[in-house]
C-alpha cells in the first residue's frame, strides 16, 4: 500500500466517523426538541434572527376568535415547525354540516365535496325517531354502519330477491353491499342514531336510488302487475319521494320476517 492509498483510506475513515458524530448530534438535537415540546421553536423569515417560540409576542392572537375551537385545534392555531401548510385538512366535524330534515328524522353527510382529503370514504350521521323510516333505497357504494344510539330494524333483499330483517342496537354493526336495497327504522321507546360509511368519497344521501323515485319512473301498467294492485290505486303510493318519513311502530321481528319472506323465503345472508 503507497503513501497515497493509505492517506485515501484514512481520509475516508475521518469523513465517515464525523459523518456518523454529525448524524447522531442531529438525533439528540430532535429528540431534545421533541422533549421541549411547547418551547419549539418557529421559523424566522431572517435566519441571522433567533426564531420566535409559542411564548413571543409573533404567535399571539389579540383579536377576535374562537377560544373552543382554538382549544379542540391546537395544532391548527399554532402549527408546529414541520407543517408547512400545503397538506388539506383531515377533519371535518359533522356540527357544522347541514341537516336534512325531515318528519321522521333528519341526516347529515360529510363527502369529498366537504372535506376534499377523504376521495374514498364519505360518511353519515342519520338519527330516526320511534317508527321514522329511511326510504327502501340501494346505491352504487358499500354501506357499512355502526348504531350509536337507540334501536332499529333494518330489512335488505339480497341479489336473489330474498329478505333479510333484523333489530339491532347501541354498538351493532351492518354491512350492505353496492346494489343492495335496504331500509331502516327505528324502534321504540326513542328511535335510533347511526354512523354510515361508504367506500366513495363521492358518495351522498342526495344521489341514492329510492323506492319512489323507481315508481315514478316504471310503467304503471308493470308496477301494477308486480303489486298485484290496480293501476288506480297507484295514484296513492306514486308521488313525492319519502326518503325519510314518520309511520307507526312495526309489529313483532317475527311478524315481520314472516311477511317479508314470501315465496322466496329468508336470505341465507346476515348483513
Amino acid at each position: 500500500m503507497n503513501d497515497d492509498t493509505t492517506r485515501d483510506l484514512f481520509s475516508r475513515r475521518k469523513f465517515l466517523e464525523s459523518g456518523s458524530a454529525a448524524i447522531a448530534a442531529a438525533g439528540m438535537l430532535a429528540s431534545d426538541a421533541a422533549a421541549q415540546g411547547e418551547k419549539q421553536p418557529y421559523p424566522s423569515n431572517d435566519e441571522r434572527k433567533p426564531y420566535p417560540t409559542k411564548d413571543d409576542r409573533s404567535s399571539s392572537a389579540p383579536g377576535p376568535g374562537n377560544p373552543e375551537i382554538d382549544a379542540q385545534n391546537p395544532d391548527s392555531f399554532l402549527p408546529p415547525q414541520t407543517d408547512a401548510g400545503g397538506v388539506q385538512a383531515f377533519k371535518y366535524p359533522f356540527g357544522i354540516a347541514h341537516k336534512r330534515m325531515q318528519e321522521g328524522g333528519w341526516s347529515r353527510e360529510v363527502t369529498v365535496r366537504e372535506l376534499p382529503v377523504s376521495k374514498t370514504i364519505a360518511g353519515v350521521d342519520m338519527r330516526l325517531t320511534a317508527g321514522g323510516i329511511r326510504e327502501l333505497h340501494w346505491h352504487t357504494a358499500g354501506e357499512w354502519a355502526i348504531m350509536l344510539y337507540g334501536n332499529a330494524r333494518i330489512t335488505g333483499l339480497d341479489s336473489e330477491g330474498k329478505s333479510f330483517v333484523d333489530d339491532v342496537g347501541e354498538g351493532d354493526l351492518w354491512y350492505f353491499p353496492t346494489g343492495i336495497p335496504h331500509s331502516i327504522q327505528g324502534l321504540k321507546p326513542d328511535g335510533a342514531e347511526f354512523l354510515l360509511v361508504f367506500d366513495d368519497g363521492n358518495f351522498s344521501e342526495y344521489e341514492t336510488v329510492l323506492l319512489t323515485d323507481w315508481m315514478a319512473h316504471t310503467p304503471k301498467d308493470v308496477l301494477a302487475q308486480n303489486f298485484g294492485i290496480t293501476e288506480q290505486s297507484l295514484k296513492k303510493l306514486v308521488g313525492r319521494e319519502k326518503f325519510i318519513f314518520q309511520a307507526a311502530l312495526p309489529g313483532p321481528l317475527d311478524a315481520d320476517r314472516k311477511a317479508t319472506a314470501g315465496t322466496l323465503g329468508l336470505s341465507p345472508n346476515r348483513f
